[in-house]
């Protein structure tokens, strides 16, 4: 029941997701490379999109406001809506995001926690009407949780769309079965420049492979790659 999982991402020409730091290109500007970007998200007509903690914390932007009494919360799930059609899911394993509301554009959200998540953060976003899905080992098993989403939500595609550190962690797990990625005609070249993709010292080498499925030149200046992602027998 794992979905298919598409990484989407723009990147510079060395690899950076931080388009507020690229060079400019008479060929386009950050704002359209933006706008095209959001056009093939949703060409790919997925079911849910998943980021890390700080990217959503972006997009959320609420402080914590847990309720006065938390009361008996359900573990290791909780869904406060089944029939969405479109999912906004979050990896935050220390429960540290908090919502306003329930949504994101639309997108009903859904929080993939750690097993050591307080009971107090889990009836605060339970009363936010945000589902989640509780860790039922000390380590994440990102493919159960996906698992879950699969079975319980009826999602069958997740585009999986940063930032660098849950990227690495997908891949490595080998959870990953392709890779979209725009690239702009831009540089950032700064020393601690982070790429769209980041797995600790070790890297990914002997984690995957990719094999080119097509590239295409899209208007201003972008590239859009797609890679078959594969499992290293090697």
């Amino acid at each position: 029941m794992k979905p298919q999982i598409i990484c989407h991402m723009l990147a510079s020409l060395d690899g950076s997701l931080h388009p507020s730091r690229y060079t400019t290109s008479p060929d386009g500007t950050r704002a359209e490379w933006s706008s095209l970007y959001e056009h093939i998200h949703n060409d790919l007509a997925a079911d849910a999109w998943i980021v890390g903690r700080v990217t959503m914390a972006e997009m959320s932007k609420a402080g914590a406001h847990p309720p006065a009494n938390a009361g008996k919360v359900d573990r290791p799930y909780h869904f406060a809506q089944r029939d969405a059609g479109s999912y906004a899911v979050a990896l935050d394993a220390s429960g540290k995001l908090h919502f306003s509301k329930p949504d994101i554009g639309g997108d009903h959200v859904v929080v993939l926690l750690g097993h050591d998540v307080a009971d107090s953060h889990l009836a605060e976003l339970a009363s936010d009407g945000v589902s989640y899905i509780v860790a039922e080992t000390a380590d994440i098993n990102l493919a159960m949780m996906l698992e879950v989403l699969g079975s319980e939500l009826g999602i069958r595609r997740l585009l999986l769309e940063g930032g660098a550190g849950i990227n690495g962690s997908f891949l490595a797990a080998g959870l990953v079965d392709e890779l979209s990625l725009l690239v702009a005609p831009a540089i950032d070249g700064r020393a601690a420049n982070q790429a769209f993709v980041e797995f600790g010292e070790s890297g990914l080498p002997g984690k995957m492979q990719l094999s080119l499925k097509s590239c295409e030149a899209l208007a201003h200046g972008l590239v859009h790659l797609r890679y078959a992602v594969t499992p290293d027998e090697g």
